[in-house]
């Protein structure tokens, strides 16, 4: 009977510890072993005490002196440890009972961690400790810290991923005169080589990823990438998509325009036009600055749609966006002789389930909405092309949802036209989006003015208060921006209510509307009516307002805490002004003192308007996980490859895979499987 409640007690045991390691993404042993280290630390030799410097991270050894509790400032275990050399205090802030007699005096400790000059003497905060017999040998080689979750330490994790080391039969999947060819080593030695360096290992290059056993992972990873792109490339090829080949309509659109298209809108409009017409689906990547037109393409592409026959849908992130490309496109097509319809959450179930009737009837020509267009009960007579808005603002889940309704809807597959404002550097695009082609508008239209930055410390508010009064008395409007909606004691910011009622007084008799995610979608659309009508002359807002809305006599735009914003976010924000005549300006209100980072990002908004710059200093700033949204699946995209870093390897995993296709097919199977596990479909959402 004991012996059946130890055994359930080891399964609870084994079932937390599984679900520990699934929050890490491992659920294989082969996942174990492609958990890499983050850094290493140094436990090979000692520091003697008195030569350990301040801001340095060291391991030292010595005995226990002496230990006390002190009460103030905040109750602190202070263990004051001696060598031959010297001494230093280690100080914890958090500790228990059983700590207390770990430091009894006398007992031998080793501890690293980074020292610290502090006002009596050198100390060491919360350093990673362990009891030791005088003597004790060292480690021979660097130790690995792994990415972990709370309740998994490092000794666990560590001693599992040694285990799947020991038992791991990892044999090659990588061509192998590939891998000489670059020098590089097998994948098994590479990996145990990462797990457990060897003594003489450089520290730094261990932590840039340049050496060899690092270069072969980052090799194998990026393969596994390139194969999945030819792959799903191929299998596109093999689709069948109907032929939008009718222009007419398209023309008479385009004839019927107050306006020409740049150069840069006729050459995007010619490439995606043809690929219209071709009976391969589509899969294409619009991208251009905030305001330089991408959504007349959009319109041309369902012109020529409807005109061949087929129906249209087009799908934003958010009701405000949806909704003005309804008030944009509609009427641009209505006036050709197109049928219009919309579709959001908001609509009452009796109108929604009218628009439903008429679009698989056949009856609507263009449908635009929200993510409601992908509900299971959503149907088309004749769906011939999709087009998402802001594509990486929706979650990976939907844009697999909406791949996977476009599939099944037909025999024939629907054409894909995806658009962003943020702009992406082909290479990263074509790299990161498995089957997805690129067309580029890098030419903003003619009379649009670059919009004018200035960086302004939250200590002249006033100042900022009184450009607001003068911009709204010379009649032109103004979007206040914050950062969040209502109070967090974790981040000291303005809210934007508080904020809202602060300048409705400040600004008074001025009209202040306040907008943020959380109105219910009538009063939020309201309030953005009575603002695009002239009717309030100041927007308090959040990010609800980052893309979409298009007020032309909006000429000032403050963003309070703009440390607090990303990069791509002021962009697009910042593209909310500057659509009119008059010259344009964008506060950017920070609060001092500022980390590197932020005044990194804050000197790139103020040196540059060109969305491919920011863009660029954004990726190397975030990192292309981050930069495309890649966290919103749950899964890294390329967890160890630099696409600039590794160019070199990318185009030797570009020709391998190639080679791997052609001649071993049940090796990319098996390549493919260890890389990705079965979410291969999140390389391609």
């Amino acid at each position: 009977m004991a012996r059946r409640a130890s055994d359930a007690g080891s399964s609870a045991k084994a079932g937390g510890d599984a679900a520990l390691f699934a929050r890490l993404g491992i659920r294989r042993e082969q996942d174990l072993v492609l958990h890499l280290p983050i850094r290493y630390e140094d436990e090979t030799r000692i520091t003697p005490i008195a030569s350990a410097r301040s801001g340095e991270t060291v391991q030292v050894e010595g005995v226990v002196a002496r230990q006390e509790i002190v009460a103030r400032p905040r109750r602190t275990l202070v263990v004051d440890l001696r060598d031959d050399t010297g001494a230093i205090a280690l100080r914890f802030f958090h500790f228990y009972g059983s700590q207390l007699r770990q430091f009894a005096s006398g007992n031998r400790v080793r501890a690293l961690g980074e020292a610290r000059g502090g006002l009596f003497g050198m100390e060491m905060v919360h350093p990673r400790y362990r009891l030791v017999d005088e003597g004790e040998p060292l480690p021979q080689a660097l130790t690995p810290v792994y990415p972990t979750v709370s309740g998994l330490g490092q000794a666990r994790l560590r001693a599992a991923i040694l285990r799947a080391l020991r038992t791991l039969d990892w044999r090659e999947t990588a061509p192998p005169d590939a891998t000489a060819r670059l020098g590089l080593p097998s994948a098994a030695e590479a990996l145990r080589a990462i797990h457990q360096p060897a003594p003489d290992t450089p520290a730094s290059a261990l932590h840039e990823r340049s050496t060899p056993a690092w270069r072969r992972v980052i090799f194998d990873e990026l393969l596994a990438q390139q194969l999945s792109l030819k792959r799903a490339r191929a299998a596109r090829a093999g689709q069948l998509a109907p032929a939008l080949g009718d222009d007419a309509l398209a023309r008479r659109l385009l004839d019927a325009l107050p306006f020409r298209l740049t150069g840069a809108q006729r050459r995007a409009w010619r490439e995606i036009g043809r690929e219209l017409a071709a009976t391969q689906p589509m899969n294409r990547l619009l991208q251009g600055d905030v305001g330089s037109g991408k959504t007349v393409i959009a319109a041309l592409a369902a012109a020529q749609a409807i005109g061949s026959g087929w129906q249209a849908a087009m799908m934003a992130p958010t009701e405000i966006l949806a909704e003005q490309h309804l008030r944009k496109i509609g009427p641009w097509l209505e006036r050709i002789g197109a049928r219009i319809a919309w579709l959001s959450g908001s609509l009452k179930e009796s109108e929604k389930k009218a628009v439903r009737a008429r679009t698989a009837a056949g009856e609507v020509d263009l449908l635009i909405g929200t993510h409601a267009l992908i509900e299971d009960t959503v149907a088309f007579a004749r769906l011939g092309l999709a087009i998402v808005d802001e594509q990486h603002r929706f979650g990976v889940v939907q844009r697999l949802a909406l791949r996977a309704k476009l599939e099944a809807a037909a025999a024939v597959l629907p054409h894909q036209l995806m658009m962003s404002a943020t702009p992406i550097p082909r290479t990263l695009a074509m790299s990161y989006y498995a089957d997805l082609d690129v067309s580029v508008i890098d030419e903003l239209p003619p009379g649009r003015k670059p919009v004018l930055t200035k960086l302004v410390s939250e200590a002249r508010r006033d100042e900022v208060i009184a450009r607001v009064r003068a911009a709204a008395a010379a009649g032109r409007q103004v979007y206040w921006v914050c950062p969040l909606i209502e109070e967090s004691e974790a981040l000291d910011l303005q809210t934007a209510i508080d904020t809202h009622a602060a300048l409705a007084g400040e600004l008074a008799p001025l009209r202040v509307g306040l907008v943020h995610g959380r109105l219910p979608a009538g009063d939020k659309q309201a309030v953005m009516a009575e603002f695009a009508s002239g009717a309030l002359q100041v927007l308090v807002a959040t990010t609800v307002i980052e893309v979409g809305v298009d007020v032309p006599n909006a000429t000032l735009m403050v963003v309070e805490h703009a440390e607090r914003f990303g990069l791509a976010q002021l962009h697009q924000l910042r593209g909310r002004v500057g659509r009119g005549e008059g010259e344009s300006v964008c506060v950017l209100m920070y609060r001092g003192p500022l980390s590197s980072a932020a005044r990194e990002r804050l000197k790139t908004m103020y040196e540059t308007n060109d969305g491919f710059e920011i863009a660029r200093r954004d990726l190397i700033q975030r990192g292309p996980g981050e930069f495309l949204g890649a966290r919103q699946s749950g899964e890294a995209l390329l967890r160890f490859a630099d696409l600039e870093r590794d160019s070199d390897l990318l185009d030797a995993a570009r020709d391998a895979a190639a080679r791997l296709l052609r001649d071993q097919p049940a090796l990319v199977d098996e390549h493919l499987r260890r890389w990705f596990g079965g979410r291969e479909e999140f390389l391609r959402a």
